[in-house]
């Protein structure tokens, strides 16, 4: 959420007025993320943020705008696109696609305890059952057709062992991406970046999980994987946490039972969610944009997570 784009008071408010929002009272740019542009907006009725998306098109988009309202409209607690009068999700702002949604309630909970991993868990099955019959379709754009685009990019910033590693890696999840049980994996709209700093809590109540602008269909294990390489691990070490790990997984479970074949790639999974973020810190790090309030992520946290999948297979 660095920004790229500068938005002036003027140009906000603007946009807050032809959306019926009110009148803004307050605006400023927010720290952190790496994708787009981001600003909390603060009006006479409300909190909003602005976004401003400087690599998603306007053809895009409309799949993530139109996901968080079918999702926000049958109880899962997501932003909620705010339309104009014409009932456009997709507004313009200094040539750039941008949207505004509420802002969630809460605060990150960025050292989970079983119960926020429950939590999560239970909110992501419900999330997945809900996005089943959402009709508009888009690929995950960052799976593994843009692995396969990116690992060359980044290969010669790598010692040789890391790129030993990133070469295994991607030839493994290939060869699994073509095997009759990943075929068999059930899909549908996946987050896909559903870290702790995309999920807001009240204390141990979720209230939200946000920032969908990395969410495609793939498979919703993918997904699962992606959560429990984020919550379910110690952080500087990346090694599996089995408590917070069991809660997420039985809190998933009891409202969406795993397939055979997701049981049976589950390990696999994980080993390519920890590989997707190896990929994209890397090349984040290594060939960055400019941005007024751009904080690259470490990508060797990431290829410690990665080491630890291959050395330890989690099996149910």
């Amino acid at each position: 959420m660095a920004v790229y784009t500068e938005v002036t008071e003027a140009q906000a408010n603007a946009l807050m007025q032809a959306l019926d929002l009110g009148q803004l009272t307050a605006f400023r740019g927010i720290e952190g993320g790496i994708e787009n542009t981001n600003y909390f907006a603060t009006t006479d009725q409300g909190e909003y943020v602005l976004t401003l998306f400087e690599r998603l098109t306007h053809e895009q988009l409309p799949f993530y705008l139109f996901l968080m309202k079918h999702l926000a409209e049958r109880g899962i607690p997501v932003p909620d696109p705010a339309a104009n009068r014409d009932g456009d999700l997709l507004h313009t702002v200094n040539g750039k696609p941008a949207a505004v949604v509420n802002k969630l309630a809460g605060q990150s909970q960025l050292q989970p305890q079983a119960v926020h991993c429950t939590a999560v868990g239970d909110m992501l099955a419900r999330m997945h059952l809900v996005g089943a019959n959402y009709k508009r379709s888009q690929p995950n754009l960052r799976g593994l057709a843009w692995w396969n685009e990116t690992v060359p990019l980044v290969l010669p910033h790598l010692d040789s062992a890391q790129a030993a590693l990133l070469r295994s890696e991607l030839a493994y999840q290939n060869h699994i991406a073509e095997s009759a049980a990943y075929a068999a994996l059930p899909r549908g709209p996946v987050h896909a970046d559903l870290f702790r700093d995309n999920v807001m809590f009240d204390g141990e109540h979720l209230t939200g999980f946000f920032d969908f602008y990395f969410a495609g269909v793939d498979t919703w294990l993918f997904d699962l994987a992606v959560c429990l390489n984020d919550w379910c691990i110690d952080m500087p070490t990346g090694v599996h946490v089995a408590t917070r790990a069991q809660a997420m997984l039985g809190a998933y479970m009891a409202v969406r039972p795993l397939s055979a074949a997701e049981r049976a790639l589950l390990p696999a999974l994980l080993r390519a969610g920890a590989l997707r973020f190896w990929i994209s810190r890397l090349w984040d790090y290594h060939l960055p944009r400019e941005a007024s309030m751009l904080k690259p992520h470490d990508p060797t946290h990431f290829e410690r997570v990665l080491r630890e999948r291959v050395a330890h297979a989690m099996t149910l």
